[in-house]
Order: C-alpha cells, then sequence, then structure tokens
C-alpha cells in the first residue's frame, strides 16, 4: 500500500543514514558517532508515527462529527429545507419529508408553493422574496396542505445563507403548531364564555379555587386574589348541614354534575340565595381535574325563584332547556361564531305520527315517549352542545364548533342526525306495549353569516318541513328556495281555509265497472275549483289539508255530500243500488267521535247505508288495530262496507287482515301498471287476487289503462275495475251522462 507523503521506511532511512556516515568519515574529520545519529533516527521516528496517529483520530472525530450531523439533520423533531432562489426544494430531512406527506425523494426540485393552500400562497411568496432579497431572518405561520389533501398549521423560519461562488439559498426550519393553534382557539373561547354575565368559579380536583370571573366578584364581593387558593368554604353560610353538602358531592361523583338552590354568604356577611351548578371536568383517564361552578342570585324569595327559574329556562316534563334558554344559548353560540369563525348548526326534530299515539293510546303515554326521547338524544350530545325542547314533539340540538367551512360543518351536523335518528328509531317501551317512530330532522347551519336567532330556527323549521313533505323519517338541509316554498304554501293554506265557505271544493266521481254487470258504483274524489289558479291538483291541497286541522271539516263535507248524492240516486232504478265508496284520512278516522259524526250525517241525509263504503288506507288501520276493528264494526253493524285502499303498498299482515271486518281490497295501481312489463308484479297481482277470494273478500284493481289488463284481471279472477281504461274522475253532471249509457244493473 501507497504510504502517505508523511511516512517513510524506517530502513531506508537507517540505510541512508549509513551511507551519510561513511561518506563523512572519509570527508569529515570531526563526524558524530553512529549511536549518536541512529538515536536521533529513534526519535524522528517515533515523532512520526505520533503525528500519524494524530491525523487518524483527527479523521476519526471529523467522520462521527459528519455522521452526528447529517443523525441530527435527518432525524430532527422538526422539519428542515433549503429552497433555491426559485423556491425549489434542494434538499429536506425526514421530518420535513413526513411533514409534507411524501416521500424524500419526490420532493426534491419540487416548488415548495404547492404546498401553502390558497388563502395563504400570496402572503408566503412576498415573505420568501423579501428574504431573498434582504437576507433577513423571517417567521411566519401558513396553513399547508399534505400530499393527501389534508391541511396542518404551520410555522416556518427562514434564513437565508450565501457562499462563495453559488447562488444564495433559503433555509426553512418547519414546525407543526395545528394542536397549538386550537389550544389557542380553544382558549379564546373558553376566555369568552368564562366571562359572562353569571358567577363563575373554577376549582381543582381538591377544592382549591383556581379562577373565578368578574360576575363573581360582583356577586359575592371577593376579589380574584382574595378567593384563588381558598376554597368553596370561604361562601358558607352555615344554612345547610354536611348531610346536604355530602348529597351534592356524592351526585357529583356518579353523575358528574349538580345543581340547585344553596345559600351562601358575602364578604360583607350577607346572606343570600344562589341557584348553582357544578360540572366536573375530566381528563381523558377518566379522572376529575377541576371543577366548574355557575351562580345565579334568586336572593328575593329563593324558593319561588328557584321554581321559577325551573319554570322559565327548563321544561318540566323533559328537565331539558325550554326555548328561551335555547335562545339565549343561540345568542352566544351566534356571537361566538362571530368572533371564532368556526360554523355551528341546528338540528330541528319533530316525531313522525306524534299525534296518533296521543289520541289511540292518551297523552300520559305520549308524556312517556317524550322523555325517553329527551334522554336519547341528551345521550347524543357533546358536552358543548345541547338539546330543548321547544314543546309538544319538537326538539332542536345545537352543535357548536363544527370547523371553518360549510361543507365540513354539514358534513358533521348529518353525521350527527344519522345517530340521533338510529337512536330514536329503536323500540320504546310504553306501559307494557313496544312502540317504534321516526324522526323528521332540518338543520339549519350559521357560520358568521349574521342570521338572527329567530332566523336561524325559522330556517331550521323549513328544512325540517321539507323532510316531512319529503316522506318523513328523512334529513334536510335549509335552502332559501324553501322559502319561496313556503310562502306559497301559506297561500295555498289560506285559500283552501276559504275554499268550504266559497263552495269552491266539488265531488268528482270515477266509475266502478264489472266484467258483466257494467257499472256497479264509483270513487267520490275531492276536487278543488279555485277561481284564479283553476283546478288544483290533489297532489297539492290534500297533504296539506291532512297536516292541518282542515282535514276535518273538508272530510265531513265530503261524507255529506256523498252520502246527499246517494239518497238523491235512491229515487231512480238505474242508479238505487250504485255505491259510492269515501276516503276517510287517518286524522278524521282516529277522532273520538268519528262513528257518531258518520251515524249523524246518514240521519241527516237519510241515505241508505249499504251504499255507501269507507276507504282505509293500510297504515291509518294499523297505527291501532283495536280502535279501528272497534269502531268498524260499529259502522259495519248499520250495513256500511269497508275497503282496504292501496292493498299492498303499506304494512298487510294476514293476522290483521283476518280480524278487520273489511268486505273489499282494492289492488294499488303500482301494481297493475307492471301487468304486461314485470312478472313480480303480475306474481303479486295473482296472489293479492287469491288472497282476497280466500277471506272471502271482493277484489277491485284501480288505475287499469289497457285491455290487455282488464283481460289479466279477469282471467284471474279479478272482475271490479277502476281506472282511465273507463274514465276519469267526472263532475256529477258528466258522470251521470256515462252513468245513463254504462248502466246495466243485475
Amino acid at each position: 500500500m501507497r504510504k502517505k507523503p508523511t511516512e517513510q521506511d524506517p530502513q531506508l532511512l537507517r540505510a541512508s543514514a549509513e551511507a551519510r556516515l561513511a561518506g563523512g568519515l572519509a570527508t569529515e574529520p570531526t563526524a558524530r558517532p553512529v549511536e549518536e545519529l541512529l538515536h536521533e533516527l529513534q526519535v524522528h521516528q517515533l515523532e512520526l508515527e505520533m503525528q500519524n496517529e494524530t491525523l487518524r483520530k483527527a479523521q476519526i472525530a471529523l467522520e462521527e462529527s459528519r455522521d452526528r450531523y447529517v443523525n441530527l439533520y435527518d432525524f430532527a423533531p422538526v422539519g428542515y429545507l433549503t429552497l433555491t432562489s426559485e423556491s425549489l426544494i434542494a434538499e429536506i430531512n425526514l421530518c420535513g419529508a413526513a411533514l409534507l406527506g411524501e416521500e424524500r425523494s419526490k420532493l426534491i426540485h419540487r416548488r415548495f408553493a404547492r404546498f401553502v393552500t390558497g388563502d395563504d400562497r400570496n402572503r408566503w411568496s412576498q415573505d420568501f422574496l423579501r428574504v431573498m432579497l434582504r437576507g433577513n431572518k423571517e417567521r411566519c405561520e401558513a396553513v399547508l396542505q399534505r400530499a393527501d389533501g389534508s391541511h396542518f398549521h404551520a410555522q416556518l423560519d427562514y434564513l437565508r445563507l450565501e457562499k462563495f461562488g453559488a447562488e444564495p439559498v433559503v433555509h426553512i426550519a418547519l414546525t407543526d403548531i395545528t394542536e397549538r393553534k386550537q389550544v389557542e382557539e380553544e382558549l379564546r373561547i373558553a376566555a369568552i364564555a368564562f366571562e359572562s354575565q353569571q358567577g363563575m368559579m373554577v376549582t381543582d380536583a381538591n377544592r382549591v379555587i383556581v379562577r373565578v370571573n368578574q360576575a363573581f366578584t360582583r356577586l359575592t364581593g371577593y376579589s380574584a386574589e382574595e378567593a384563588v387558593g381558598k376554597t368553596p368554604a370561604l361562601l358558607k353560610s352555615g344554612r345547610h348541614d354536611q348531610a346536604y353538602y355530602q348529597r351534592m358531592w356524592e351526585s357529583l361523583k356518579q353523575k358528574k354534575y349538580w345543581q340547585g338552590q344553596i345559600w351562601n354568604r358575602r364578604k360583607n356577611g350577607k346572606i343570600y340565595a344562589d341557584w348553582q351548578t357544578i360540572s366536573a371536568v375530566t381528563a381523558p383517564d377518566g379522572l376529575v381535574t377541576h371543577y366548574v361552578s355557575t351562580y345565579s342570585n334568586i336572593t328575593q324569595n329563593p324558593e319561588a325563584e328557584a321554581e321559577i327559574h325551573r319554570l322559565a329556562y327548563y321544561d318540566p316534563l323533559t328537565q331539558l332547556p325550554n326555548r328561551r334558554l335555547l335562545q339565549d344559548r343561540l345568542a352566544q353560540a351566534l356571537a361566538a361564531t362571530a368572533r371564532s369563525g368556526h360554523c355551528g348548526a341546528i338540528l330541528f326534530l319533530d316525531m313522525d305520527n306524534f299525534k296518533a299515539l296521543n289520541d289511540t293510546r292518551g297523552h300520559d303515554v305520549g308524556d312517556l315517549l317524550l322523555v325517553e326521547v329527551a334522554q336519547r338524544l341528551h345521550a347524543c350530545l357533546r358536552e358543548s352542545d345541547m338539546v330543548a325542547r321547544l314543546g309538544g314533539d319538537e326538539f332542536v340540538m345545537l352543535l357548536e364548533s363544527l370547523g371553518g367551512e360549510a361543507e365540513e360543518a354539514a358534513a358533521q351536523s348529518k353525521l350527527v342526525g344519522d345517530k340521533v335518528q338510529e337512536d330514536l328509531a329503536r323500540p320504546y317501551h310504553l306501559k307494557g306495549g313496544e312502540y317504534q317512530c321516526t324522526t323528521s330532522i332540518g338543520i339549519g347551519l350559521f357560520c358568521n353569516n349574521n342570521v338572527s336567532v329567530e332566523e336561524l330556527l325559522k330556517h331550521a323549521d323549513l328544512a325540517m318541513y321539507h323532510s316531512k313533505t319529503a316522506g318523513r323519517n328523512t334529513l334536510r338541509f335549509f335552502d332559501p328556495a324553501m322559502q319561496t316554498a313556503l310562502d306559497e304554501r301559506s297561500a295555498l293554506e289560506t285559500d283552501l281555509r276559504l275554499a268550504l265557505k266559497h263552495q269552491q271544493l266539488k265531488l268528482y266521481y270515477q266509475p266502478q265497472m264489472e266484467s258483466t254487470h257494467g257499472l256497479v258504483g264509483a270513487e267520490a274524489l275531492l276536487r278543488w275549483v279555485h277561481p284564479d289558479r283553476g283546478l288544483v291538483a290533489p297532489g297539492e291541497f290534500i297533504p296539506l289539508a291532512e297536516e292541518t286541522s282542515l282535514v276535518l271539516p273538508i272530510g265531513l263535507w265530503v261524507l255529506e255530500t256523498a252520502c246527499a248524492q246517494i239518497k238523491a240516486w235512491e229515487n231512480s232504478p238505474h242508479t238505487r243500488e250504485l255505491q259510492i265508496a269515501v276516503n276517510v284520512s287517518a286524522r278524521q278516522f282516529h277522532q273520538q267521535d268519528f262513528v257518531a259524526q258518520v251515524q249523524q250525517v246518514l240521519l241527516t241525509t237519510c241515505a241508505n247505508p249499504t251504499r255507501l263504503k269507507i276507504e282505509l288506507s293500510e297504515s291509518l288501520m294499523f297505527d291501532n288495530v283495536g280502535d279501528a276493528i272497534t269502531k268498524m264494526q260499529a259502522l259495519k253493524a248499520i250495513g256500511i262496507g269497508f275497503s282496504m285502499d292501496d292493498f299492498g303498498t303499506g304494512y298487510s299482515s294476514l293476522s290483521y287482515l283476518t280480524r278487520l271486518p273489511l268486505d273489499q281490497i282494492k289492488i294499488d295501481q303500482s301494481f297493475i301498471r307492471a301487468i304486461g312489463s314485470d312478472p313480480n308484479g303480475a306474481a303479486i297481482v295473482q296472489t293479492i287476487i287469491t288472497m282476497g277470494k280466500a277471506l272471502g273478500l271482493n277484489v277491485i284493481a284501480e288505475g287499469v289503462e289497457t285491455a290487455a289488463q282488464q283481460d289479466f284481471l279477469n282471467l284471474n279472477g279479478c272482475h271490479i275495475h277502476q281506472g282511465y281504461l273507463f274514465s276519469r274522475a267526472l263532475p256529477l253532471a258528466e258522470f251521470e251522462q256515462f252513468m245513463n249509457l254504462n248502466t246495466t244493473l243485475h
């Protein structure tokens, strides 16, 4: 191996020295002794070896130092990267690559600005240019986007370096400060909430006061300096025994919450009554870290004031906050949103078909359901949220701090809404009977959009109404178009209230034909002839009538008009055998005096009850089978017939069908349309006909539009048909003309 320049072979040195010595002996009479020269050579050799060892150790130390630098750079907990003058990434350590969510090899020569979000990109570019031009140290904060699209808050510390003969570069230290930002935001919100109008006190787990607000000072007379470090015993009045406080802390231990009336003593010695609420603050491991207490002065008449407080702010049935307290909290939430930029939402909930439960099983059972619903809703909440009962079966959930973007807030509130619907759909056990119900939800978002409390509630209510019209058990968000639709609905409702008075409602009659005997009856269908709107479609106003009290007087008018027509047709041999079918709504049928109303109509009109057929929907009868059977049997006893409308689309059960005193089932037109195009639809029609015959029931098909459908029905044993193949629904005069042409009585 080739030696370094500083190294020489000792044997060569010795030979050289001896040669010089030999020559010197010949020319220098005063030459030094050989032993002395050899000793000098040995010393020189030793010095060279020491120098070599020193150089070797220095090289090892240099390599170790370089390795330590590489390790410190690559594995530092902070991202380090070097940018060229064109802001291209020249170097980046492992932490920096992890923060940007990309492999280090793929980041080299990429433009760093691509990782800065749109809102901060211009500012970052200005900061980078300033560092490049001036060479100053700079620090800025920006929101960066990782390779997977997720965002994080970052702190960037810049330093410009310029090496001789090379372009200047910028070194950046990159730190993820997302968690710090969240803490700062939470602290800002907490500080705003802490300085409320109610007295507030925070203690540690040992009940030592660590903080009070200004309202506490005004209420008690103790300054923060006087209260901090003491215990709540500072306010002890002496009016409560030890058992009172023991019950309080036992409640806090079990429920992490207590509220009630308490007597306290001010700094000046005056005793006064507070309404106090204490909430335990727990760490992730479940251990209590702090207690937060709020105070409201109710000194004047503590017992009465405490009751007034409950009545003023809480629902007496469910113990949830009421509308007034909700409005206060909403106002605070809107103000906090304006400051923080975070979005929130309210969920307006309405229980589907709750009135049917009250009407059929009593208000006490309805109250039991509301209490259970309140408990389930409360279980769905985060600590920062609240749920209130507005009245009846209407509840509102307030969700705060849902993020800074409307899309994110909408997604989170939908998740909550979906969970609420799932939890509320589970069976309820009410007085020994099982009950299930669904919920319609409307959601209103608020994202610093200057909306008022009342407007926000109105928006969510509109969305809930939209959810109802979409079929119930759904969730809808508010949209400004809903307001227009509501205005149109309100105008329609106003006109509908006048329709009866101004005789705008008419009964049209659609023929019911029997294959061999011709016309055997008609279904009476309600129509609204508006002076300005013209003929209003039933789908527009009948649901509106059903959702309001208007369905009751309208339904009674339909029954009276149909019975009067039965009486009018009684005098002609061509019409006296015709039967008129009348649809009865769920609200009308579930009236306690429905049977008496029908009997009174028959008595007033003198109509033959055997010519009247009442059509009921499947869902209507199965809401309360026992009540339906009782009413049907009472009316059937006087000769009235019953038909189950839209059979097959509801909740048909053979056990119920055998118990209900029906005369007829009507096959829904959706199945009739499927004949000839869908084998399954045809099979369902055959099954319904066979089942009807087996139960001794007459079967009629509605929506018959083609001769092929009529032939299929006749072939399978259904001989009574109704539909456009024969005629649409006709005004009375036109129906009587049709009747004169088609009546062939058996």
